[in-house]
C-alpha cells in the first residue's frame, strides 16, 4: 500500500506528496477548467501514469530478456470530451522503439505495454489506441 497525501494550495491548485519518497507534485486545473494551466493537471496526470506504466514495465521485460530499449519514447495524446460530463475521452500512446527487434521480442514488449496496471485499471469508456514504432 503506497500512501499519497494531498494538500489544496488555492486557486485549484493542488500540492501532492508521495509517502515513501517524500517526492512532491504541484497540479493545476487546465486553462479551458477556470485554471492556470502551469502544472499538470489530474488529467495530464492519468495521462503521465500510463505512458510511464507502459514504457516501465517494457523496460522490466527488456531487462529480463537482455533488450535494449535506450532511446525508447513514448507521446501520450489526451483528449477530453464534455458529454455527458467533462472526462477522458481519449489517450492515443505512441511507444517509439529505435532498435531493430525480432518479431518474438517486439510481440513481448507489446504484450507488457497492454498488460500495464495502468492500462488495465482504465474504464472501457477511455479509448487508449497504441501504436508501436520500431527502428530508426
Amino acid at each position: 500500500m503506497v500512501e499519497i497525501n494531498i494538500r489544496y494550495l488555492g486557486g485549484l491548485r493542488c500540492e501532492a506528496t508521495h509517502g515513501p519518497s517524500g517526492n512532491k507534485l504541484i497540479t493545476d486545473a487546465p486553462v479551458d477548467n477556470h485554471g492556470r494551466g502551469e502544472s499538470f493537471s489530474p488529467t495530464d496526470l492519468v495521462a503521465t501514469a500510463l505512458g510511464t506504466c507502459m514504457l516501465t514495465v517494457m523496460g522490466i521485460v527488456a531487462e529480463r530478456n537482455q533488450l535494449d530499449l535506450s532511446g525508447t519514447t513514448v507521446k501520450v495524446t489526451k483528449e477530453m470530451v464534455t458529454t455527458p460530463l467533462r472526462r477522458i475521452g481519449r489517450l492515443t500512446v505512441t511507444i517509439h522503439v529505435p532498435h531493430d527487434l525480432s518479431d518474438d521480442d517486439r510481440k513481448k514488449l507489446e504484450h507488457a505495454a497492454h498488460t500495464c496496471p495502468v492500462h488495465k485499471s482504465l474504464l472501457g469508456d477511455i479509448e487508449t489506441p497504441v501504436v508501436f514504432r520500431f527502428g530508426p
